[in-house]
């Protein structure tokens, strides 16, 4: 490209943008052509809550404005002309329901019934049909669309006007949930999508490995590793699934402060997440049988945590808002339990001041407490928070859990190895990743990482309260200790449950907290 060539590029983008129509009608035509927020911002190349802003408030800029406008022209058109045909079509069948449809329209403006959760009820621009009986509705309710009022759900197929042979429509087609179960040998859905048709988030996640496996033939070595490779955006998928509904829209790509930026491309930032790597420095005399436990799903379930919502704001002051969340620049108090537990913010050799995140603090804070009464309280120097919510990722967490379970009962490997990879993957792509571009919060990659750590620390204070004697703690997900353990925690597979790594004997001739005898 020549120099004057650029020139008359860059004159080109300067002048009037193009125009795009009201937020609302946005939104009302992604809906009307029964498009998902996830298939829009892949076709955009943005992310779902970047879409989620567009349809709320905010507006585009750019190539893509340019692209998002041409896109909302061809939905209006393609609406409008099925529309036309769809009139024309009741005409000629004389069909008695064109009022309703009106008057479904007009319903469109009502607000959520009194008692119903703000975060749970969407209110839809265009009637879709209900999971429970079929029937248009105008509210979606946890993702799905369905009657809040229970004598909405009282039509059944037989008092459902037949719609014209020449003319099919909205209500003609079949709902989610009346479509014939899926075959118990696999999926038919067409190659090359992921999620198809399904009943609940949970079954997003059944429905990708049948039919990977069902692309495969029956290959699960294939079937596999397919899976595996798109657990990423998959993941991203069912997250924009599960957050269908939601009272707001979380910022992506938001400001990070410096602490949170690699300090060079393959180093780390400023964040220290209070990693336990812990083992005893002397036994109880005697040889002693020491079981190795494993924690189920450790970031499964740090999931649930307190995570910021917006761009961190920074602060000042020893003050701590339980409201809102982040990282904290702290000086963390003297431990004086290191002969029988680790220290809350793991093995560091640099005294004074340090970084660390919310599931941090706040075990500190409470091991502070006067139930506890541990340690001194830490002392909060700085702080980079947002307002913050426990359950931002919750339905996220639920689902994958249930998906979980249920390939634990069927003793489906295939997929219980695809739901550990989308929330391991997810976890640790939220941080500068090539494999990840739609969610950019290293903050939150920190906060659930420090979650698992402080979840496994509350296991070991648990142990030890009870009696029981803790040799070790390391990383999210092994705690090693001496005595019935199988009266303090539960055996099995469930994220509630542990199961049994190891057992080894330790003690007086062997290497105090770490020998092994075989």
């Amino acid at each position: 490209m020549s120099d004057f060539d650029a020139i008359d590029s860059l004159l080109d983008a300067v002048g009037p943008e193009v125009a795009l129509p009201p937020c609302q009608v946005r939104r009302e035509l992604r809906e009307r052509a029964r498009l998902s927020k996830a298939q829009v911002a892949r076709a955009l190349g943005v992310s779902p809550s970047t879409l989620s802003g567009w349809e709320s408030g905010r507006d585009p800029v750019g190539e893509v404005r340019t692209k998002y406008a041409y896109l909302l022209e061809g939905l209006n058109a393609k609406l409008a002309t099925e529309t036309e045909t769809e009139t024309t079509a009741e005409s000629a069948a004389e069909r008695p329901v064109a009022s309703g449809t009106a008057a479904a329209a007009v319903a469109s403006t009502s607000s959520t019934e009194p008692g119903q959760d703000e975060d749970e009820v969407e209110l839809l621009a265009v009637a879709e049909p209900c999971v429970l009986c079929g029937s248009p509705a105008k509210q979606r309710v946890a993702g799905f669309a369905q009657h809040l009022d229970p004598s909405g759900c009282q039509a059944t197929p037989a008092q459902t006007p037949k719609s014209s042979p020449t003319a099919p429509s909205a209500q003609a087609q079949v709902p989610r949930t009346a479509r014939p179960p899926r075959p118990a040998g696999g999926s038919t859905a067409p190659r090359g999508r992921a999620f198809q048709e399904p009943a609940g988030p949970a079954d997003l996640i059944h429905e990708a490995a049948h039919a990977a496996l069902a692309e495969h033939r029956g290959d699960v070595e294939a079937a596999s590793a397919v899976l595996l490779k798109r657990a990423i955006p998959d993941a991203m998928r069912l997250l924009d699934e599960t957050r269908k509904g939601a009272r707001y829209d979380v910022i992506a790509h938001p400001w990070i402060p410096d602490i949170l930026k690699k300090q060079t491309s393959k180093g780390a930032d400023q964040i220290w997440e209070a990693r336990p790597k812990w083992t005893r420095p002397e036994l109880p005399p005697g040889k002693h049988e020491v079981t190795a436990l494993d924690i189920n799903g450790a970031y499964l379930s740090a999931l649930k945590t307190h995570l910021p919502l917006g761009q961190l704001e920074h602060s000042t002051g020893s003050a701590h808002d339980r409201r809102r969340a982040g990282v904290h620049l702290i000086t963390p108090p003297a431990w004086e339990h290191d002969a029988v537990l680790p220290n809350p913010i793991g093995q560091r050799d640099e005294p004074g001041p340090l970084w660390v995140t919310e599931p941090t603090l706040r075990l500190l804070l409470r091991l502070s407490g006067p139930k506890h009464g541990l340690c001194e309280p830490p002392e909060i120097h700085e702080s980079y928070t947002s307002g913050a919510t426990e359950n931002l990722l919750e339905k996220f967490r639920i689902a994958l859990k249930d998906a979980r379970d249920t390939a634990i009962a069927d003793g489906d490997g295939l997929t219980l190895e695809y739901v550990k990879a989308m929330y391991s993957k997810f976890v640790s792509t939220m941080g500068e990743s090539n494999y990840n571009r739609e969610l950019y919060r290293p903050d939150w990659m920190h906060i659930i990482r420090s979650q698992a750590f402080a979840n496994l620390w509350m296991k070991a204070l648990k142990a030890h309260d009870a009696g029981l004697t803790v040799v070790r703690a390391m990383g999210t997900d092994e705690l090693h200790v001496i005595g019935e353990w199988r009266r303090v925690f539960p055996e099995g597979r469930s994220v509630t449950e542990v199961k049994v790594k190891d057992t080894y004997t330790a003690g007086t001739g062997t290497e105090a907290g770490a020998g092994q005898e075989q």
